[in-house]
C-alpha cells in the first residue's frame, strides 16, 4: 500500500518511522479528491437521467442544475454513484476494476470518436477546431497556462504519490514499466483529443458560448443536445461515455484508501471497500454545495495532491535512489541509460517542486 511504501523506502535509510507518517499525506490526497469527486459524477448521473426520461430536453439547463447546487442538493445521485463504485471495488482489481476498465475505456473512445465524426460535419464546427488547434500566443506565454497543464496531468494521469504506487503493486515482474507508462500517457491525450473533437466543435457549431468545468458540461452541452437533431439520443451518448470514464476515475482513488485498510485493519476486501465508500459519501453529503464542493477540491488539488506528486518523486530519487529504481525498470525493460536517472533527478524533481510553488502563487495546479 501506500504507507507500507513510503515506510520501505524510508526505512532505507534508517527513517521507516517518518515515511510511515507522511506516506498518509497522498492517501489522503486520492481519499480527498474521490469525495469531491463523486459529488460531480452525482451531477453527472442525474443529467443523464434528465435526458433518459427526456425532461432536461425542453427544461432550462441552468434551472435543472441549479436545483442541485444546495446543500444536500444530489444526495440520491450522490449514494447511486458511490454504490456503484462500491461494486465494483468489492471485487478487486483484478476481478473488478480491470475488467470494468476493459469494457468501459475502449466504449468511451468509440462512443466519443462516433460523435466527434458525425460533429465534424455540421455548418459552423470549423471555428470549433480554429478554437482548439490555433495558437493564442499571449495565453501560450503566460506561465499561468503552463502551470494549469501541467496540473492537469497531475490529475489525469494520477500522479498524486498514491494511485500509482498501488496499481504498480498489481503489475507482472516481466512488465515493460517505461514502455507502460508511454502508452498509459499516450492514450490519455487521445482520450482528451477525442474528447474535445466531439465537444468544442459542436459548441461553436450551435452558436453557445463555450464556457468551462462546470458551466460547460452542465448548461452548455445541454443547450447544444437541445437544439441538434437526435439530440436525445447523443446526449445519453454522451453522459454514459462521461459516467464511464468518471467511475473508473473514482475507482483509481478509492482503491489508495481501500488498500490501506484491507491490510492494515481488516483481511476482508469487502469490509474495506464498503468502509471506505461510507465515510466518502459521509463526509461528501456535508459539502454537497456547489461553493462547498469547489473550496473542498481546490484546496485537495492546491496543496495536497500537488505536495503528493513531489514527494513521491522526491522519495524514489532522493531517498529509494536510482539504483534501486533502475533494478525494477530493467527487469522488463532492459539496460536502462543513465541519461534517465540523472534527469530525473536534476531535472524532473526540481521541476516538480517549482510548479507546485508556482501553482501555489498563482491560485493552485
Amino acid at each position: 500500500g501506500t504507507v507500507g511504501s513510503y515506510e520501505y523506502c524510508f526505512g532505507k535509510r534508517g527513517m521507516g518511522w517518518f515515511g510511515k507518517k507522511i506516506g498518509w499525506i497522498p492517501l489522503l490526497g486520492s481519499l480527498g479528491i474521490a469525495i469531491g469527486y463523486a459529488i460531480i459524477l452525482g451531477w453527472v448521473l442525474r443529467t443523464l437521467w434528465g435526458f433518459v426520461s427526456g425532461d432536461l430536453m425542453t427544461a432550462d439547463p441552468g434551472a435543472y442544475f441549479g436545483a442541485i447546487l444546495g446543500d444536500f442538493g444530489s444526495v440520491p445521485w450522490h449514494v447511486a454513484v458511490i454504490a456503484i463504485t462500491c461494486a465494483i471495488l468489492v471485487s478487486g482489481v483484478s476481478n473488478g476494476i480491470e475488467k470494468a476498465n476493459k469494457i468501459l475505456m475502449p466504449s468511451f473512445f468509440v462512443l466519443f470518436l462516433g460523435m466527434a465524426i458525425w460533429i465534424s460535419f455540421l455548418p459552423g464546427s470549423g471555428a470549433g477546431y480554429e478554437f482548439l488547434f490555433v495558437p493564442q500566443w499571449d495565453k501560450l506565454l503566460n506561465i499561468k497556462t503552463w502551470i494549469m497543464a501541467m496540473g492537469q496531468a497531475f490529475f489525469s494521469l494520477s500522479i498524486s504519490g498514491s494511485s500509482m504506487i498501488v496499481y504498480g503493486s498489481y503489475i507482472k515482474k516481466d512488465v515493460d514499466i517505461p514502455e507502460a507508462s508511454l502508452r498509459t500517457a499516450g492514450f490519455d491525450t487521445c482520450a482528451a483529443m477525442i474528447s474535445a473533437l466531439a465537444i468544442m466543435p459542436a459548441v461553436f457549431a450551435y452558436g453557445i458560448g463555450a464556457g468551462s468545468g462546470p458551466v460547460l458540461v452542465f448548461l452548455t452541452l445541454p443547450k447544444v443536445f437541445q437544439q441538434m437533431p437526435f439530440g436525445q439520443f447523443f446526449a445519453i451518448i454522451f453522459f454514459v461515455a462521461v459516467l464511464f470514464a468518471g467511475i473508473t476515475s473514482l475507482i483509481n482513488l478509492l482503491e489508495a484508501p481501500t488498500e490501506h485498510l484491507q491490510e492494515n485493519f481488516t483481511n476482508s476486501r469487502k469490509a474495506a471497500s464498503i468502509i471506505t465508500c461510507v465515510l466518502s459519501l459521509v463526509v461528501g453529503i456535508f459539502i454537497e454545495s456547489e461553493p462547498k464542493v469547489g473550496a473542498w477540491m481546490d484546496f485537495i488539488s492546491v496543496v495536497i495532491v500537488p505536495f503528493g506528486a513531489v514527494m513521491g518523486a522526491a522519495t524514489i530519487y532522493y531517498i529509494l535512489g536510482w539504483d534501486e529504481l533502475r533494478k525494477e525498470l530493467e527487469i522488463g525493460h532492459g539496460k536502462m541509460p543513465e541519461i534517465f536517472g540523472l534527469v530525473g533527478k536534476y531535472v524532473y524533481v526540481p521541476l516538480t517542486i517549482i510548479i507546485m510553488v508556482l501553482g501555489l502563487m498563482y491560485g493552485g495546479l
